[in-house]
């Protein structure tokens, strides 16, 4: 497994790269640039009769130079303007154009956002998903059955910005009610910044509970047809020992490779809910790097996206072998 896990963990530098490059060039061909944008900001706030000097800001942020000139500086196989060589190669991720500070330094003060409400919403998913999609495959056919599949299709049906919506529009309605949308740190407030991130992670959490809970439902009635299980039924074992020591093992490795893939997502999924419930994470700085054509940024925060989500992936394939010890890897 060790080789495994080292070839694996190489093959992220080749995926990053690739994927590095193409967000690079596609965020390029967008229309636009990030001279437009402080052109149009500008008439904006007022300042209509001033002139950008276009030629000195494309000098300033490099743009002066071809796009693959300006993929080997961003990369660090090119030097700098003045010389010196910078990148990703030696660890700098580059500087934001618009908030003048570095990627690394704006998402590590977005990033704590977005990971506690994507944690939040996975458990919240399979706090919900796995006892019902189990309750479901052992009570086959049963009013509790079909109450708990019509759950999951309404679940995976009702689009979450949706519903989160309706969570801001109604309760402010009928209740005068509405989540706080200042930020509450949990070091500061615990109690303050669970109930900030609970109702958005309950409503990002419900459309990924749908698809675990049928997954785990389709699995768990695979499992219970298999031979073991009836010679476990056959010796007088109780239910629940069936069910959690010798079923629910096996039920949980496709359940495992679905999980993966919701992390993955959650870390773009979050983007609308955190628009909706006004929480200032990864997803408010991404349109913000989008709209601003803030290449840098948007490119920076796209390496770090792809390496989570790679390594998420090899965390995933090394969890099968110890669910199940029939998986060996060479």
């Amino acid at each position: 497994m060790r080789a495994y896990a080292i070839r694996r963990l190489l093959l992220v530098i080749p995926t990053v790269i690739l994927v590095s490059m193409i967000i690079f060039f596609l965020m390029r061909f967008l229309p636009g640039d990030i001279i437009a944008a402080r052109e149009a900001a500008m008439r904006a706030g007022g300042e209509i009769g001033r002139v950008i000097d276009r030629d000195a800001i494309e000098r300033e942020l490099g743009l002066d130079v071809s796009i693959f000139h300006q993929y080997g500086r961003w990369a660090g196989v090119a030097p700098q303007a003045d010389g010196s060589f910078s990148g990703i190669l030696q660890g700098d991720l580059g500087t934001s154009w618009w908030q003048g500070l570095t990627v690394v330094e704006l998402v590590a003060l977005k990033w704590p956002v977005t990971f506690e409400l994507g944690l939040m919403a996975i458990i919240i998913a399979q706090l919900i998903a796995l006892p019902i999609g189990i309750y479901s495959a052992i009570r086959q056919d049963t009013w509790g059955d079909y109450i708990g599949r019509s759950f999951a299709i309404g679940a995976i049906s009702v689009p979450s910005f949706w519903v989160g919506t309706l969570v801001i529009v109604y309760p402010s309605i009928w209740w005068n009610y509405m989540p706080p949308i200042m930020l509450v740190h949990f070091t500061e407030n615990p109690l303050g910044n669970l109930k900030m991130f609970i109702v958005p992670a309950i409503v990002l959490g419900l459309a990924y509970a749908g698809f675990t809970m049928r997954l785990t439902r389709t699995m768990m009635l695979e499992v219970l047809r298999q031979d073991y299980i009836r010679t476990a039924w056959a010796k007088g074992l109780k239910e629940r020992i069936v069910i959690i020591r010798h079923a629910l093992r096996n039920t949980l490795i496709p359940v495992i490779t679905l999980l993966g893939g919701q992390m993955s997502l959650l870390i773009g999924g979050t983007v609308i809910i955190e628009q909706i419930f006004v929480l200032p994470g990864m997803g408010r700085l991404i349109i913000g790097a989008i709209q601003f054509r803030d290449y840098p940024l948007m490119s920076g925060i796209m390496v770090i996206y792809t390496s989570v989500i790679v390594l998420i992936n090899i965390m995933v394939d090394l969890t099968y072998a110890y669910l199940d010890p029939r998986v060996r890897y060479k």
